[in-house]
């Protein structure tokens, strides 16, 4: 009944759906209309892991890391590393991803140490850019790590409503980190 390219397009992307169903606005905000990469982390997150967790899941497994392996890494990431409001998780896990591609493996290896640094530089400047910190308690307008800032971020649904706006962000961004055009061409 549908033409086969629609049918693979569409059991590819059913997993992605189910985010779509449960937040719909967010996705259509978002401005997603077919399957990415970028998609797939904002899915991630609405599935119900945190951000460094859908960060590091989606794109580690590039780099040979096992998708399992790479949720329990990133699991004492989220929400400012370990609900403490402190470094955003999905900045964190966009320096794991960084890591993963261009970290060194020997310690003398001081150019791969710094190349790493500098692109970790570079990731932090576009995201303040966009959104003025990377503290988690900055970007929510709540200190997370108190009983009383976690229950305000909770009510106001911040989670919700900004996060996955931070996560695609940071996937975009770590997309032109990972992927720079002129590797490509």
């Amino acid at each position: 009944m549908f033409p086969r390219f629609l049918v693979s397009h569409i059991t590819t992307c059913r997993r992605v759906d189910q985010y779509a169903e449960s937040f719909p606005e967010q996705v259509t905000e978002l401005g997603f209309n077919e399957m990415s990469k970028v998609k797939e982390a904002v899915s991630m997150f609405g599935k119900g892991f945190v951000c460094s967790q859908a960060m590091l899941s989606t794109y580690g497994t590039k780099f040979g890391l096992d998708r399992e392996i790479a949720l329990k890494v990133a699991a004492a990431f989220g929400g400012g590393m370990g609900r403490m409001g402190e470094t955003c998780g999905a900045v964190t896990g966009a320096f794991m991803l960084i890591g993963l591609k261009y970290g060194n493996i020997k310690a003398k290896d001081k150019k791969a140490r710094r190349e790493t640094y500098e692109l970790v530089k570079e990731f932090v400047s576009k995201f303040e850019s966009l959104h003025g910190s990377i503290k988690c308690k900055d970007l929510l307008g709540h200190d997370i790590s108190t009983p009383e800032g976690w229950k305000a971020a909770k009510k106001k649904k911040l989670f919700r409503k900004v996060c996955p706006k931070y996560v695609k962000d940071a996937a975009e961004m770590i997309e032109q980190i990972l992927e720079p055009i002129s590797k490509i061409i």
